[in-house]
Parts: structure tokens; C-alpha cells; sequence
């Protein structure tokens, strides 16, 4: 009988442990199949503000708020435009001392939290930049999407898209070069983003099955005069920039790819998050299962592994800790002719404009103009 209820208990408690161990994978999954449009990811920190004067803010010093560039600073409430490290000895030891180009709306008070984000602007091209633009509502395939378009003359239509912890005004960054180059833009909100239809579950696939919205664009954009397509995406937008080049019915409208910070592995991306929700390692596969279970994405085939046939420019830089640069250069290797990787050092995911805005744009106009 002792022998018996030992046996029980065991087997009990090993149950118990396994469903235990299902439960947090599935938590520290959902740091990437849940992440909020327009809400920090977990590897971005919060800083607390020190104080401002007059063109300054002083912030935590941390990695985060050495950053080069300029970058949208965002707490609850409030939004600001940061611009470089300020030079001098002005800088108390446990803090740093930035440039303050301006509040868009709320306060920052000292103690108050803040994180850096990619967003120098907020609102729509109209409120943020003055541009004229309309709403639009292109039919995708779970519902309607909404849009932004800015006109412009050209044959070839940009298509920008947003990535994981971002909206479509994460595009607002470039519009006014594009608006200078007289190109069409469309911004897209796709499945998950607000006024857009929910996904099923809930949850985002990394691109493979978002990609279906960015086509559902490309109809939109043939449809309303658009000759050629050029796709624009962040982050897992780029990943759906390059699923639509490869298996879209339109692919042939399709002369090109930007890139920036492309997820090229959903399963590296998963194991970041996770990590950066301090996630820890041992638990780092089951959330990558977990992952892999509740979306139906293929751990055989993690990455960016369709042919190519467009020319791709590609912004990545070595200090993102979601998406590995090394993937990019992997990507630009196997692609010798039709890929150029331009390289961004010290910028977080998504923000390789931010830290480098000039070179940047000089990079996209040079690529964007045989294009045209």
C-alpha cells in the first residue's frame, strides 16, 4: 500500500510539475504573441526622468539613454522628442543629459517613467506633419483595414508597415522624405491594430499569416493606379513585406523591398522577449513550443526562407536584441545581388532611422529612385 501511494504521490507531483512548466511557457510566449501595438517590448527599460530646463531632459543613465539620435520619449500620458547626448560635464554621474526638441502633449515632471521609442511623431500625417492624406478602408481578409494615403505622382506606390510593439504612425518618420520624393504612400494598420479586425486568438503569427493584409494592400494599390509596389516594413513588417514578394498572386507588381530590422527566425525573436521578461533559461525552449502550439508556425522553417526575386535594402545594425543582425547578413550573403545590407551600430530594434536619420534617408532615396 506504501508502495502504491508513493507512486501516486509522484506521479502526481510530476504532473503537476509538467502542467506547471506548460503554463509558464505559455506566459512567456505571450511576450511576443500578445505584444500591445503602440507599448514598449519588455527589452525596451523605463527611465525615470531627473528633470528638465530649458532644451534638456535628464534621464537615467543606462545604455538605453546613450543612444545615438533622436527618438520619441513616451510615458503614460505624455510624449517628447529627444534629441543626441548633450556634450560637456553637464552629466550627473548616474544620469545623462539630452536634448529636449519639445513636449507634443503631456507633462514630464521629475520621477515620472518613461521609455525611448522609434516614434518621433504621433497622431495622423495631417495633425503630425501637415501632409494631406486621406483615411482609407481596404477589404482584407478578415475585414476591413484602415489606411492612411498620401497622393503623390508617381507610377510605383510605397506600402509601409509596422512591426511587433508599433503602429502605423511608426511610418510617420518617413513620410515627409517619401512626400519630397513624390512617391505614393500607403500606411497600413493590419490584423490586431486598433479599428482593424482581431486576429484569431487573439494572437500574432511573426508575419506568416498577417502577410494576407499586406496583399489585401498591394490589391488595393494596383486597383487605384499603383504600377509597381514598393513594400516598406519594421520588425515582423518586414517579414510580411517578404512572404507578399513571394507568394502573392501580385508578386509581379512588387519591384522592391525595405527592410528594417527584419524578424528573420520567429523562434529567436520568442526566446528574446521571453528573456527580456527575465524569463528564465531553462524555461526559454517551452516558451518557444509554447509559441510554436498556440500559432501553428512551422519550427521547421523558422525563417525568411522563400526565394527573392526584387531588389531588398535592408537596415539592421548589431546592438538589436529582438531580431539578431547576424540574420541579415546571413540573408544578404545568400543574396549577393539583390540585397544591400546597410548597417546601423548602437540602434535598438526598429529605430535604425532614429539613430542615424541623414544617412539613413540618403540610403532609401538612392535605392527608392531606380525604383520609381
Amino acid at each position: 500500500m506504501r508502495t502504491v501511494t508513493a507512486t501516486t504521490a509522484a506521479v502526481t507531483a510530476a504532473l503537476a510539475a509538467g502542467a506547471a512548466s506548460v503554463a509558464a511557457g505559455r506566459l512567456a510566449s505571450d511576450a511576443a504573441l500578445k505584444a500591445p501595438p503602440g507599448r514598449p517590448l519588455p527589452t525596451e527599460p523605463r527611465l525615470t526622468v531627473h528633470g528638465t530646463a530649458a532644451g534638456q531632459i535628464t534621464l537615467t543613465r543606462h545604455l538605453a539613454s546613450l543612444r545615438p539620435g533622436r527618438y520619441g520619449l513616451a510615458g503614460d500620458g505624455s510624449h517628447a522628442v529627444v534629441g543626441p547626448v548633450l556634450p560637456g560635464d553637464r552629466h550627473p554621474a548616474d544620469a545623462v543629459v539630452r536634448r529636449l526638441e519639445g513636449v507634443t502633449h503631456g507633462t514630464l515632471a521629475p520621477g515620472d517613467k518613461a521609455w525611448l521609442t522609434p516614434n518621433l511623431y504621433v497622431g495622423n500625417p495631417g495633425t503630425a506633419l501637415g501632409l494631406r492624406y486621406a483615411d482609407v478602408q481596404i477589404p482584407g481578409e478578415l475585414g476591413a483595414l484602415p489606411g492612411w494615403f498620401l497622393p503623390g505622382p508617381r507610377a510605383t506606390w510605397i506600402i509601409a508597415v509596422h512591426g511587433l510593439g508599433a503602429t502605423r504612425e511608426h511610418a510617420l518618420n518617413l513620410m515627409a522624405l517619401l512626400h519630397r520624393l513624390e512617391f505614393p504612400l500607403l500606411a497600413l494598420a493590419y490584423r490586431g491594430d486598433a479599428g482593424a479586425p482581431r486576429p484569431p486568438g487573439g494572437l500574432r503569427h511573426f508575419g506568416e499569416t498577417e502577410w494576407h493584409d499586406l496583399e489585401s494592400a498591394v490589391h488595393y494599390a494596383v486597383e487605384h493606379g499603383a504600377r509597381r509596389v514598393v513594400l516598406l516594413g519594421w520588425s515582423t513588417g518586414a517579414t510580411m513585406a517578404l512572404r507578399t514578394a513571394a507568394r502573392s498572386d501580385l508578386r509581379d507588381h512588387i519591384s522592391g523591398l525595405v527592410l528594417d530590422s527584419p524578424v528573420l527566425d520567429w523562434r529567436t525573436t520568442v526566446r528574446a522577449l521571453a528573456a527580456a521578461r527575465r524569463t528564465p533559461g531553462a524555461l526559454l525552449p517551452l516558451a518557444v513550443r509554447a509559441a510554436q502550439g498556440r500559432t501553428g508556425l512551422d519550427a521547421a522553417r523558422p525563417g525568411a526562407q522563400d526565394r527573392l526575386d526584387v531588389p531588398a535594402l535592408v537596415f539592421h545594425g548589431p546592438a538589436d536584441t529582438v531580431a539578431p543582425w547576424r540574420l541579415s547578413r546571413r540573408f544578404a550573403d545568400a543574396h549577393p545581388r539583390l540585397v544591400a545590407l546597410h548597417t546601423v551600430p548602437q540602434a535598438p530594434h526598429g529605430a535604425m532611422w532614429n539613430a542615424a536619420p541623414d544617412r539613413y534617408e540618403e540610403a532609401l532615396r538612392r535605392f527608392l529612385t531606380p525604383l520609381a
